[in-house]
């Protein structure tokens, strides 16, 4: 089974965290399901450059990574995640979405309100927790 070692990131701006919604996809089990925006890291990165590169990629943000926040080891039905997220400041205010089809921000403690992929949701928890 397929493994894969990711990064994501939790963008904080006046207390609010950015959450994004995946498009349809290969999986009917994370189609459609809100995330913290990231991706897979390239070998030959460290996991703030794959979040830096990501971030850009995806929605043309650039990010200040702040500190790391949790790791998840997380099993699909077909694949394997590790995922390490951190908190992070946007440097711009503007984002354009190329990957994903909606976003809010909303404070922490509204997270539980969005369909979450699942190898998020301790990231939730962790977050509704402590924010």
């Amino acid at each position: 089974m397929k493994h894969y070692e990711v990064v994501a990131a939790i963008i904080m701006d006046d207390d609010k965290v950015l959450c994004v919604q995946r498009d349809h996809g290969k999986y009917d089990y994370i189609s459609l399901k809100y995330e913290f925006p990231g991706g897979k890291i390239e070998p030959s990165e460290s996991k703030e450059q794959a979040l830096e590169r990501e971030l850009l990629e995806e929605l043309d943000l650039n990010i200040e990574i702040e500190r790391e926040f949790l790791t998840v080891n997380h099993q699909y039905p077909d694949f394997s995640v590790t995922m390490h997220s951190f908190i992070c400041s946007a440097l711009n205010s503007t984002l354009n979405l190329k990957e994903h089809i909606a976003f809010k921000w909303l404070n922490p403690e509204n997270l539980s309100i969005l369909d979450w992929a699942e190898a998020d949701l301790p990231i939730v928890s962790k977050l509704m927790k402590e924010c």
